[in-house]
């Protein structure tokens, strides 16, 4: 078992994390490597997750975070990182879903169809892929966990957003079917491995409150709130979370 050795809760631990150079992936690896898990990022932009991974080590010294470039639109590439991965670590224990994106317009009738042929890219080819690679390992873990960051919109859409909350519904009912295939792995014993959906309204990050100062962000998640919320998901069995929204603001 590959360890961190600094006695953290998640000590031993492999998670992956897709999309791992954005304000919530960066958030997540210096949070999951301070708790003593393996990292191991992906994202398509190799500057920023060059950056995001520099900061987590520094951050933490000692810890194993490492960051591959990946297309996750590619199902053969990201199937190659997931075996990569537990093959290089003998083991996977998380995939955490980072990747995101926002399309929008001013009524319903104004929505633009462009706007549906990014966001099903983004936001739901990306969970298939990633899902469909880390699968097996995930069901071969002890603590398995495959978490999805959804929006409270999927749940009561607004006119304007009905291609974002279409796509991240379908993201979600995409997250259940693979919280249900591990419930049935598990059999009378319950599941080992969970898919869960973490509901927030919207992120705020530092760099957006330096922006606007004097914005109140109401309801928003913090990057760093979100990060404490995933490395927690560990902290509890996977009975309680598997096929489990587990929300972070207020339902609608």
């Amino acid at each position: 078992m590959t360890s961190n050795g600094n006695g953290g809760p998640l000590d031993g631990a492999v998670i992956a994390v897709a999309g791992a150079a954005g304000p919530a992936g960066r958030a997540a690896l210096l949070r999951l490597a301070e708790a003593g898990a393996t990292v191991v990022g992906a994202d398509a932009d190799p500057e920023r997750l060059a950056g995001a991974v520099d900061a987590a080590r520094y951050a933490h010294g000692g810890a194993t975070v490492t960051g591959d470039t990946v297309d996750l639109l590619d199902p053969a590439a990201t199937r190659e990182w997931a075996d990569k991965t537990e093959k290089e670590f003998g083991r996977v224990d998380g995939l955490v879903h980072l990747v995101g994106g926002w399309r929008g317009s001013a009524t319903f009738g104004d929505t633009d169809l462009a706007d549906w042929d990014v966001l099903e890219r983004l936001l739901i080819r990306t969970v298939q892929h990633t899902s469909l690679a880390f699968h097996e390992a995930l069901k071969r873990s002890d603590r398995g966990r495959f978490l999805l960051v959804s929006q409270s919109g999927a749940s009561s859409p607004t006119e304007g957003n009905a291609a974002y909350a279409a796509a991240k519904a379908a993201a979600e009912a995409w997250t259940l079917a693979l919280g249900d295939s591990f419930r049935k792995a598990g059999g009378e014993d319950g599941p080992k491995a969970a898919a869960a959906i973490l509901v927030i309204k919207a992120l705020v990050h530092d760099a957006m409150r330096a922006e606007r100062p004097n914005a109140k962000f109401a309801g928003f998640t913090d990057a760093k709130d979100l990060a404490d919320a995933i490395a927690g998901v560990w902290d509890r069995p996977a009975q309680d979370v598997n096929g489990q929204r587990l929300w972070l603001t207020p339902k609608p």
